[in-house]
């Protein structure tokens, strides 16, 4: 039931943000009462907090599930980018929520006590990818792993939030497959040439 809930409260929250959101869609949802969800979550800011909370998960998880730790440096950050890429712009929802939190400028995610390390392994991983490329030789001695996850981040982002301004803008041909494609190839060569020795 709990795991229902927050499917249901991810979408409604993604799609009318916190202040919109009304409590009574997501227990039309579900099978569920007003009652259950409160004595779940405690308030309408507290199931806001668990969505937060396990958008993040399920994208770290997803993340170790790549095991890149066995793949040379090169290599394990090209899967991670392609990853990146990849969970953003097939998870438009999640992207949505991260934009909504900095809109109230992370003051649930600052209220959680599990998202803090639920994020670290993101750095973590590139810490190890980043230290293999370097003493193969392969990446810059300046390469840092907080920089490169804020490159991947926000180019495989943007191609998500922005999406709707910008093809008002200058046109849609970079959402077509073909254009997708292209755009995943040029993300992955701009992380790669900013670390390549």
């Amino acid at each position: 039931m709990r795991a229902d809930i927050l499917r249901a409260a991810r979408k409604e929250f993604a799609k009318h943000g916190l202040a919109g959101a009304r409590v009574q869609n997501i227990v039309d949802q579900t099978q569920t009462s007003k009652r259950m969800i409160f004595y779940y979550f405690g308030d309408k800011e507290g199931l806001y907090r668990a969505v937060l909370e396990e958008a993040y998960r399920s994208v770290r998880a997803a993340e170790a599930e790549l095991d890149l730790d066995g793949f040379p440096p090169v290599e394990a950050l090209q899967r991670l980018v392609e990853f990146t890429f990849d969970h953003h712009q097939a998870n438009e929802d999640f992207i949505r929520l991260v934009m909504i939190e900095n809109i109230h400028n992370g003051r649930h995610m600052i209220e959680s006590e599990s998202l803090s390390a639920t994020n670290t392994p993101a750095i973590e991983q590139i810490t190890r990818i980043c230290e293999a490329g370097k003493k193969a030789g392969v990446f810059r001695t300046d390469a840092s792993p907080l920089t490169l996850h804020w490159q991947i981040s926000a180019m495989s982002f943007f191609n998500v939030s922005n999406r709707a301004t910008f093809s008002v803008n200058f046109g849609d041909a970079l959402f077509s497959k073909d254009g997708q494609s292209q755009l995943r190839q040029k993300v992955v060569k701009s992380v790669l040439d900013s670390v390549l020795a």
